[in-house]
């Protein structure tokens, strides 16, 4: 990877992104020495230009950056990290240093709650007992779900609707996992099919 540090004297811009909701978290800057630690480590550090030295994100508080991958852009001269955060980003305990707490991608952060209790069998969870019951149980809730969406559909309340509604995308979720899939391999398919017009 080829990066032109010579341009901005030295540092280079550095946007951080969410690598699951796609959700801009900060903006930073690295010098060669921190972008190689970022590199070898997998936890981003910046060049903190006020304090002149390194700086990891996450060393005092613990939210860390988890790197995920790393693009240079087409000048070669600014930095494009998607991370895993730990925690929330931002100094003022959000979760974007852009207050940019929205309900936008957060469908999958849910995929990562489900997958978690179902991977680590956390024995009190609804989401784990209904995995364990099997395909079919998953699929007939799934099922079930639909045909309460379908009712509230015919009728005016649309918080009811909602609800509904989202009660069966949880438990469609449940039914990627329990197939091996995820939810991006299904937005994979739709954008093959869009393409393919």
């Amino acid at each position: 990877m080829k990066i032109d540090f010579e341009k901005g004297n030295g540092l280079v811009p550095v946007v951080i992104q969410d690598d699951t909701t796609m959700k801009v978290l900060m903006v930073g800057y690295m010098n060669r020495e921190a972008f190689l630690k970022t590199k070898k480590e997998k936890k981003v550090t910046f060049y903190s230009r006020s304090k002149e030295r390194l700086w990891t994100k996450g060393e005092i508080s613990g939210n860390w950056l988890n790197v995920e991958e790393i693009k240079t852009d087409c000048d070669n001269d600014a930095l494009l990290i998607k991370v895993r955060p730990e925690g929330p980003v931002c100094h003022k305990g959000t979760t974007s240093c852009f207050d940019e707490d929205n309900a936008k991608g957060f469908i999958y952060k849910l995929e990562q709650t489900i997958n978690q209790r179902i991977d680590e069998d956390i024995q009190n969870s609804y989401t784990n007992k209904l995995f364990r019951k099997g395909i079919n149980r998953v699929a007939q809730k799934v099922g079930e779900e639909a045909i309460e969406l379908l009712i509230e559909a015919k009728d005016d309340n649309i918080e009811s609707f909602k609800n509904e509604a989202a009660d069966l995308l949880y438990h469609y979720l449940i039914l990627l996992k329990a197939k091996g899939t995820n939810l991006s391999d299904i937005e994979e398919t739709l954008i093959k099919r869009h393409k393919s017009g």
